[in-house]
């Protein structure tokens, strides 16, 4: 309840109430924050309001100015990635440094979601302290967007790299059931349930460890062959047959969640989650 009271009177804004940012939103609530929240959808906007969430909608691919209110919080979290379907992810830094303009001078603490996905292959381990050398597009424009953000000395940017993301409605075994002679079996797996995607943001708001790198991903690494085999049999799907190789592939690691947030994984065993977990 300490921890709710020291809270209940510090703004946290979200930029994409989307798969994680909606359920992070709801945790804050819980936890005593007041939230603003953004859209790109203006179908979506009662209902953050009926949440409690202060709305926006705010779309990057729009030409008019950021509205300057959702900006003036306490803490931001950008959680917008590109979406590499859809548009030309070298876009993808240029759009952010819109969100970068329209922060300065109205946030001290800003916290840009980022992705694993910026580290390259090449059969080793990294952690934070791992210089990335993305050699995909996706890739050099997360990295050229964390740069965008921490060039910026108006205010303090963390950056959070969430592994590959797993929870409700994101059940990543129905890519794999039934599919026969699938590459890469050896090859360790990097991911993250959503509860603990949430449970490290709100570890950061509560140790206001800001300023670092933190890698969200469970440190457990079983192989992809393990992991999706068990998935689909628990999910009820068809297994699928993985080709005993070991390809290009690469094992994400976490110093900083441990050592400067001091938080622990809600999933500690994905064997064990996915016989109860909702997908």
């Amino acid at each position: 309840m300490l921890f709710c009271k020291q809270m209940e009177n510090k703004t946290v804004g979200i930029l994409g109430c989307g798969w994680f940012g909606l359920p992070f939103a709801k945790a804050l609530l819980q936890s005593g924050y007041k939230v603003k929240g953004s859209t790109t959808n203006a179908d979506k906007l009662r209902a953050l309001e009926e949440l409690g969430i202060v709305p926006y909608q705010i779309n990057l691919n729009g030409t008019g100015e950021l509205p300057a209110a959702f900006f003036k919080v306490d803490v931001l979290f950008v959680n917008v990635p590109p979406r590499a379907k859809s548009e030309d992810v070298s876009t993808y830094p240029e759009k952010l440094k819109a969100v970068v303009q329209a922060a300065e001078g109205k946030v001290k603490q800003v916290v840009f979601i980022s992705s694993t996905g910026i580290f390259e292959d090449g059969n080793f381990e990294v952690d934070e302290n791992t210089t990335p050398q993305p050699d995909t597009e996706a890739g050099k424009a997360l990295l050229a967007a964390e740069e965008v953000f921490r060039e910026n000395n108006k205010f303090v940017t963390t950056i959070i790299r969430f592994a590959g993301l797993i929870g409700p409605s994101r059940n990543l075994g129905k890519f794999f059931a039934g599919r026969n002679e699938v590459p890469n079996g050896k090859a360790p797996v990097n991911l993250i349930a959503l509860q603990d995607c949430i449970g490290i943001c709100l570890q950061l708001l509560k140790t206001k460890a800001f300023g670092g790198i933190y890698h969200a991903v469970m440190p457990q690494h079983p192989t992809r062959n393990e992991f999706y085999t068990a998935l689909c049999e628990a999910s009820g799907m068809e297994k699928p047959i993985f080709k005993e190789e070991l390809l290009s592939s690469k094992k994400i690691n976490s110093v900083n969640v441990a050592d400067k947030l001091a938080y622990t994984f809600e999933v500690g065993d994905w064997f064990e989650w996915m016989k109860t977990a909702s997908l």
